[in-house]
Order: C-alpha cells, then sequence, then structure tokens
C-alpha cells in the first residue's frame, strides 16, 4: 500500500494544472513589525506593533499609552524615517519626546484647536498681532461688500413676526408646540454637527480636525507612523467618530504601510484596528514608602488579528482570544537595583 506521501504528491501532480499546491496548505505571511523599545511588551507582541495597520493603545489617563508611542515613535526616527503627532488635546511636550530619543527634525507635530495665542518664556500669554494671520475672506452682504451678515439671516424670523402682528386677537388660549428638551443626544455624527454648549463644540472641533490632518497626512504618503492623540478627549465624544473612519485608515494604512497608532480612553475603531492593547493605571514601584524610585506598568493585548503561529495550518474554526499581560518597571535615576 502506498504511503501518504506518495497519494498526496499523486494527487497534486494530477491537480497542478487546475489546483497547484492542492494539499499543502500555503505559507502564513505575517505583517512586518517595528520594535517598540521595551523588552516584556516585545516579547509579548512578538516583535513589536504592526507597519500598515492599525494600532490602538486604550487605558485611562497616566496609564503609559504615551511613553509607549514616544518609545516607538524614537525606534523609528532612529532608522531616519520621518513620523507625525497629532496632538488634539494640545498636551505634547517636545522636551520629553526628545529625552525619550527622538529626532525632532523627523517628526511633524499638529496642533489641533489651539487658540491664536502663544506662551512667552516668562510665563506671560499675550495675542499675536494680526498681520500674521490670513486675512477674513470678503463676506457680500447689505453693507457694501464688508462683514455684514447674509441678507437671508437678516430676514430670517420676519415671517413669523409679520404673522403674530397681523393675526387675530382672541380671548381663548392658543396651542404652541413646545421646544422638544429631552436629555437624548442627536443621532448625527458629532464630528460634524457642533454641539449646543461651547464646552462640546471645541471638543468636537479638536476631534474634526486631527481626523482631517490625518486623512491629509495618508494621502500625502511618505510618513513611516503616524500618532492620533485623543486621550485627554472624554469616551463619549470620540464614541461619535464614524466607524468608516477608521475603515479608511486601515485601507490607507496597508496602501502606503504607514503604522497608525490610537491613543484613547475606549476603543472606537472596533474591527478595523488589527492590534489592540489595554493599558492599566501605573502603580508607584514598592520597596522605598518615602522616596520615589518609579512606577510599574501593566498592559494586556486585548486583540491580536494576526498574531505569529508555529503552524501554518489554518485551522475551520476561529481560534478563541486568549488575553495576554505584560508587566515592565520604570526606575528613576536616583535609584539603585538591589
Amino acid at each position: 500500500m502506498a504511503s501518504a506521501s506518495t497519494i498526496r504528491m499523486q494527487i497534486e501532480s494530477a491537480l497542478a494544472r487546475k489546483i497547484p499546491s492542492a494539499l499543502t496548505p500555503q505559507p502564513k505571511m505575517g505583517r512586518p513589525v517595528v520594535e517598540t523599545g521595551i523588552e516584556p511588551l516585545d516579547d509579548l507582541l512578538q516583535g513589536g506593533l504592526p507597519v500598515g495597520a492599525v494600532s490602538e493603545l486604550t487605558g485611562p489617563e497616566c496609564s503609559g499609552r504615551t511613553s509607549v508611542a514616544l518609545s516607538f515613535l524614537a525606534r523609528i526616527t532612529e532608522a531616519n524615517k520621518v513620523c507625525a503627532w497629532i496632538d488634539v488635546t494640545n498636551s505634547f511636550d517636545p522636551a520629553s519626546a526628545a529625552a525619550m530619543g527622538i529626532n525632532l527634525k523627523k517628526l511633524l507635530w499638529v496642533r489641533c484647536g489651539v487658540q491664536q495665542t502663544i506662551t512667552a518664556r516668562a510665563g506671560r500669554r499675550f495675542l499675536l498681532p494680526e498681520k500674521y494671520f490670513a486675512p477674513r475672506p470678503i463676506k457680500k452682504g447689505l453693507h457694501g461688500g464688508g462683514f455684514g451678515p447674509h441678507p437671508r439671516t437678516e430676514v430670517r424670523g420676519l415671517s413669523d413676526a409679520v404673522g403674530d402682528l397681523f393675526a387675530p386677537r382672541c380671548a381663548e388660549p392658543q396651542h404652541r408646540p413646545r421646544p422638544y428638551k429631552g436629555s437624548a443626544e442627536p443621532s448625527t455624527t458629532a464630528v460634524t454637527q457642533a454641539a449646543r454648549s461651547p464646552k462640546r463644540a471645541k471638543q468636537y472641533d479638536a476631534i474634526e480636525q486631527g481626523v482631517r490632518s490625518a486623512d491629509l497626512l495618508l494621502q500625502t504618503g511618505g510618513f513611516s507612523a503616524i500618532v492620533l492623540d485623543l486621550g485627554s478627549i472624554a469616551p463619549e465624544y470620540v464614541a461619535r467618530i464614524e466607524l468608516s473612519t477608521w475603515h479608511r485608515y486601515r485601507l490607507a494604512a496597508e496602501r502606503t504601510q504607514s503604522s497608525i497608532l490610537l491613543l484613547s480612553q475606549y476603543p472606537c475603531a472596533k474591527s478595523s484596528s488589527e492590534l489592540e492593547l489595554r493599558l492599566s493605571s501605573v502603580e508607584e514601584v514598592d520597596g522605598a514608602p518615602t522616596v520615589f524610585t518609579g512606577m510599574q506598568s501593566r498592559v494586556e493585548v486585548v486583540r491580536h488579528r494576526f498574531a505569529q503561529t508555529e503552524s501554518n495550518v489554518v485551522p475551520l474554526r476561529k481560534p478563541p482570544q486568549k488575553a495576554h499581560m505584560a508587566d515592565w518597571r520604570i526606575r528613576t535615576t536616583w535609584a539603585v537595583r538591589r
């Protein structure tokens, strides 16, 4: 009786014209990765963060998301590649980035939602002169081409006022519809429509600027990594970004082979992200009750779609997702290893 390998070769040779290597599983091709510079995290991710995909770093504030992103960009700038940091909340510190080893000449810093003010070295704030800004576009109105409002806005509400003025008076009360004061949020996207309160409108304007900036950088190309920092934005604002935005980012990342890092408090990219890391709040290192000696960070892999496996055989059923965790410590310069 012929062996299994002989029968396999006979079947594959008979079907070579129609189905090449019919019984031989195709080798599983994994994405290239870039090291983050944190050894426990690189061992957990089997090399580092993927290239040409969207990666999410979620967690509360002061959980180490920015430190992981800065360490990742430091490895990329060391290879003489260009990166971009889209700062939606205006919280990026160039001095901290340079201390982490990032070459600031290879980093594009995009600040969103910033007012027309700058801070002097002495700590005083002042307004920039008008000559440093682009002139406002002239709006044609009723005031000879000045900045007056449009005629349509000036006559708004005039028909209702005239109707009430000439309406017949009667003693019976008239029913008037009351404005809706419900607490439910509108179903439209908050990024495209500003909310009523000034605080929400400011948040939405900054998010919209960050989303559009990421689109422009992805369309331009040439950036090895793009970080979209939404870490200080409340989750209820970030969750209103349409899912089609993250799907568009995923396709653009595959086309340009750029790594996109999304920093947020709550996962919002859903299935468009290939890797999702959840970081916990940092804790102080035990052993010194009176002197600060360092911090301890913890990360958990929530989703890793294309994890490297030892076997090339693809199972028929999707294997269950396993949560993996890693810890690392950041010690201060005055702390001595014991």
